[in-house]
């Protein structure tokens, strides 16, 4: 008989006319063991809405699901069986049409994320798992963050009582045979190129090697990506690699760490993906994206390193195009869950 962690794993149900709501319910009925271990942040009519969407077909392998409303994470327990728990973590005067983004939906996804994030922080929570928002919905809520990345560090550090600047994160996507973590995130790829300076590259380094050194790994091996075509060819192709990345893996060599490069960007993410590697660093957000996606979306696992908490979320997005339907797969929802239970013990 397995043993149930005293702390629940939470999930944020994500923008509400996206898919996330119904790939939560999906992955309950998929794993039933998950019923007495996550409670969901969300809203009750919302995820009514997501099991009706997704109600198994009769003769399928998936099992009926039920909702429940719970006020809290503690007494998970009590859940009757074949039920989800589900916290009201957000208001909204009626339901938000599918699909659309709208600053209701916005606002609400981000509500859910507050609520959760809280949980973790004050320790009611093991870890956390976020299913899809929507940018443009968070920005017409007025969210002054543009994605889960940044709110979740600026809640952190708000509950640190420190300075965003003193809780530096990285985002870290990962499929079956290889992860990378990128210098920068969200932002343009002018401003991109900007932040690919010694420090943030170190720091990118450094918090990467804690990561891995900390789930298990005791001396990753991590390959820095250059900026340019061929890393800079010498020189010829740009000076960033001399002057800027060099350095810097140097600096984390000196401290004792595996890290190694620049390599040449179009051939590293396939040298890792072979062994040669454990984690890439990537220069910017599309650099490090593309071939994680291009390999592993179906089961890819979006990690945020460097938060006081386990926080993972689905490789993908709301997908508005077939929210609503009932068609979306809970495959990279089950492995960010799976992904955040075995980085908190199981």
């Amino acid at each position: 008989m397995s043993v149930i962690h005293p702390l629940p794993l939470v999930v944020s149900m994500g923008d509400p006319a996206g898919i996330g709501p119904e790939i939560i319910a999906k992955a309950f009925r998929e794993r039933p063991a998950l019923q007495r271990q996550v409670v969901v942040a969300g809203d009750v009519t919302t995820m009514h809405q997501a099991l009706r969407a997704t109600a198994a077909e009769p003769g399928s392998a998936a099992g009926a699901l039920m909702l429940t409303e719970v006020g809290g994470l503690s007494g998970l327990e009590a859940v009757p069986p074949g039920c989800l728990a589900v916290v009201q973590a957000c208001s909204l005067a009626r339901p938000v049409l599918m699909g659309q983004v709208s600053a209701e939906a916005g606002r609400a996804a981000a509500d859910c994320i507050r609520w959760a994030a809280q949980a973790v922080l004050s320790g009611q929570a093991r870890a956390l798992v976020t299913a899809p928002i929507h940018k443009e919905a968070l920005a017409a809520a007025g969210v002054d963050h543009p994605g889960h990345t940044e709110l979740l560090q600026a809640l952190a550090a708000a509950h640190a009582g420190v300075p965003v600047s003193a809780l530096p994160v990285r985002m870290m996507l990962s499929c079956p045979g290889l992860s990378t973590v990128l210098v920068s995130i969200h932002v343009s790829l002018q401003e991109a190129l900007r932040a690919v300076t010694q420090a943030w590259v170190l720091q990118t380094i450094r918090i990467t090697d804690a990561h891995f050194r900390r789930t298990g790994l005791a001396a990753p091996r991590i390959a820095v990506a250059g900026l340019n075509p061929h890393a800079g060819e010498g020189g010829l192709f740009g000076r960033e690699e001399i002057e800027t990345i060099a350095p810097a893996v140097e600096q984390a060599r000196q401290e004792g760490l595996l890290a190694s490069g620049p390599h040449a960007p179009d051939t590293v993410f396939m040298r890792a993906r072979q062994g040669a590697f454990d984690v890439v660093v990537a220069m910017y957000h599309d650099q490090g994206l593309i071939p994680v996606k291009l390999l592993g979306l179906e089961h890819g696992v979006n990690t945020t390193l460097g938060l006081p908490f386990v926080r993972t979320s689905p490789d993908h997005g709301t997908a508005f195009d077939i929210a609503g339907t009932g068609k979306a797969s809970a495959a990279s929802l089950l492995a960010a869950i799976d992904a955040a239970l075995a980085s908190t013990g199981g």
